[in-house]
This record gives structure tokens, sequence and C-alpha cells, in this order.
């Protein structure tokens, strides 16, 4: 076996590992090399670490296992929250949605229940207005203020509020997460307090309107009485005493709510109307009108000298100069009670307005109506002439009231007065 040059370390010569294996008759030996020892390290080292590990592993297996167990634990666990969170968000979204149609319903009832006010109160006003036109008074305009362009009733404020037609709110996603969106509630409240604004100020026009025609009756109804106190006459009185126009009656029923400032202007309109009617009524049935307008007045009521016997006497009426032939008509609605020849009045006609009230027309030369026969105001009565105690043509006109001679010019003048508040 030869010999290989020696190892020397440091100019020492190294000993090489002999490594003998007998079996027998059989020996060998096996040179250990330096690699050898390297590698073999390497393989013992290996195989250490991995039984380590392996055995690490196994050892800790429980503890990684239950860390692993509880971080899927704790992650389930937020998610779960995060679920209840979101089904939660979501409830209140629901809620939201529920809450707000619920106020829109409300409103739209409450628009509703003020639509049918306005729709009765309408209903109220016709017969109203229908006397005021009739009495002259100017009639309220049926005018609806507008919102928005539109008019201000139920049905366009229901329709802006609802979304459209359909009678349902729209439902949009984003009204619970939009950070700055108008909610239906918001806006059924915006478009509520507009038409609620916009009513009320058709309710207050309304009121002002009433207010204003309540006005102006009761000063034309205190106009006409007080030219009426003037000739001697109360409305009130003059009404009492007619039973025919006063006869009412019927079942008792509980007044209705007089604290709304509507109904108590329909009130006080109705009850100005009424005077207004009652002092018209009266004034009609008076004789204010003027017997022959087409003719100059000769002679006043009042003292003068005679024509016949040249000494001072009372002239009980006013004498109209008036061709023979003239057309005399009747200063006021009444009953004939004289229609003939009557001493020095000639051919006369005497008219009973009632309450006391007669007046005289006397020297026609033709009368035209028979005694009981209804007359009215302007009904021709006679043809004025000379007849009787008188010096030419010319109508002698008189007023009585319980037999007793009154200045006609007082009558006439009133007359003319109140032809401004009759029409």
């Amino acid at each position: 076996m030869a010999e290989r040059p020696e190892n020397r370390v440091f100019g020492k010569r190294a000993q090489q590992h002999v490594v003998i294996l007998a079996s027998g008759d059989r020996i060998r030996h096996m040179t250990v090399r330096p690699w050898m020892v390297a590698v073999t390290f390497c393989f013992a080292g290996m195989f250490t670490v991995g039984y380590l590990a392996a055995t690490s592993y196994l050892v800790l297996r429980d503890d990684l296992i239950g860390a692993t167990m509880a971080r899927q634990a704790r992650m389930q666990h937020d998610y779960e929250d995060r679920i209840s969170a979101l089904r939660a968000q979501v409830d209140r979204v629901t809620s939201r949605q529920l809450l707000d149609q619920q106020v829109v319903e409300e409103k739209v009832e409450k628009l509703m229940q003020q639509q049918l006010a306005l729709s009765a109160r309408h209903g109220k006003l016709d017969a109203l207005l229908n006397r005021a036109e009739n009495a002259g008074a100017a009639p309220l305009t049926d005018e609806t203020p507008a919102v928005d362009g539109r008019r201000a009733d139920a049905a366009g404020a229901i329709d802006a509020i609802m979304g459209g037609a359909g009678g349902t709110p729209k439902k949009t996603a984003a009204l619970a997460y939009a950070a700055t969106g108008e909610s239906v509630a918001d806006r059924a409240d915006r478009l509520f307090s507009k038409v609620t604004l916009s009513l009320k100020d058709l309710e207050h026009d309304q009121i002002d309107r009433i207010q204003s025609l309540t006005a102006g009756a009761s000063e034309t109804a205190d106009a006409i009485r007080t030219i009426l106190r003037r000739t001697g006459f109360d409305v009130t009185v003059e009404a009492a005493d007619d039973d025919s126009e006063t006869a009412i009656g019927g079942p008792f029923v509980e007044p209705v709510d007089v604290t709304d400032p509507f109904e108590a202007s329909i009130n006080d309109l109705d009850t100005a109307l009424d005077r207004l009617d009652t002092a018209r009524r009266t004034a009609r049935k008076l004789p204010f009108g003027n017997p022959s307008p087409a003719s100059s007045i000769t002679s006043r009521f009042g003292n003068r000298t005679d024509p016949f016997l040249g000494r001072l006497a009372l002239h009980a009426g006013i004498d109209f100069r008036a061709r023979t032939g003239t057309r005399i008509g009747a200063t006021g609605a009444g009953t004939v009670v004289v229609a003939g020849r009557n001493g020095g009045y000639g051919n006369m006609v005497e008219i009973d307005h009632g309450n006391g009230l007669t007046t005289r027309y006397a020297h026609l030369s033709r009368v035209l109506v028979k005694v009981g026969q209804r007359v009215e105001a302007t009904t021709p009565i006679g043809l004025s002439g000379t007849t009787g105690r008188s010096t030419g043509p010319h109508l002698h006109y008189e007023v009585r009231r319980n037999g007793k001679a009154l200045d006609p010019m007082r009558f006439l003048t009133a007359g003319m007065k109140l032809t401004t508040y009759m029409d």
C-alpha cells in the first residue's frame, strides 16, 4: 500500500484517523478524512435540528391550534359585530322610512281636512255671496293663492309631497345614506308648511273680504236707517210691526262654534245683510218716490195765502206744475183706498202704504186705478188736471201718517238720498 504524502499543519505532520473493520479473516480499514467528519457532523446537526423542530411542533401544536382557533373566533366575532351593526343600520333606515311615511300620511290627512274645510266654507259662502251681490256689494273672488306656481289646494300639495300619483311616497335608497339629502319627512314638512301658510293666507283673505262686505253692508244699513229716522220712521219698529216679513221658526238646534274667526265673520255678514235687507225692505214700502219727476214744484208745504179766500191757510201738501194729461205715478207700494171724486180735492187717489202712512194725489183729470187695487212704486194711478178746488192744471200731493199731514219734501229728499243705497 503506497504511502501518501504527509500532511503538515504549521510544520507538524497531521495524524490521520483510520477505522479498521474486522470480520472473520477479513480486515478492512478506512481512513477518516476531514471532509467525512464534516459531512457526518452536518448530517448529525440537520437530524438534531429536525428532531428538535418536530419535537417542538408536537409539543407546541396544541398552543398553535388554540391560538389559531382564538384568532378565527375573534375574526368571526368581528364579522358578527359588523353584521349586527349593518342589520341595526338597516333597521334604523327601515324604521325611519316607516316613520317618514307615517308623517307624510298625517300631513296628507291634515291637508285633506283643510281642503274639506275650505270646500265646506265655499258652500256656506255661496248663499251669502249671492245675497251680497244682490244687495249691491262686490262679490268675493274665488281665487286660491299660488304655491310654487300652482294653486294652493290639497290635491296639488299632496302630489308634491307624495312625489307623484298612486298615493305612495317615493322610495329611494339614498334617503338614509345621503349625508346632506332631504328626507321625505323634511320635504313633507317644508311643502306642508308652505301650503298651510298659503291656505292661512287664503282664509285671512276671505275673512278680510267678508269683513269688508260686512262693514259695507252695515254702513249702508245705518245710512238707510238714519235717512228713515229723519222722516220719522224706525226700521226696527217698522219691521217688527210686519208679521209677514218676520215670521220665522223651526226646531231648536245647538249653535255652531262661533269662536272660529271664519264662522264669526260669516255670522256677522249674515246679520249685516239681514239688517240691510230689512232697511231696504222698509224703505221700499214707504212713499219716497216722485209722483211727477218731470214737473217743477210751484207751492210747498206749510202756511200760505189761500188763492180763493186771500187769507192765511195751511197747505197740507206740495203742488207740481203739470199740464193736463200728465201721467202721475205712485210714490210707493200700497193699496188704493180712495179712487174718485172727493170734495175740494176733485178726482183723487189715496194709497195706504201701511203703518198708518198714506199718500194723496188730487185734482186729477182721470183716475186709472180702483179701490182695493195693489200698486207698486211708479205704477200709473191717474192723469193730472184741474178738478176740484184748483186754479189751473197741477198735481196736489200729500203725505199723511195716522191722518196727520207731513211735509212731502222730507220724503222726496230722503228718496233722492236713498237712490244711492237702494240699487
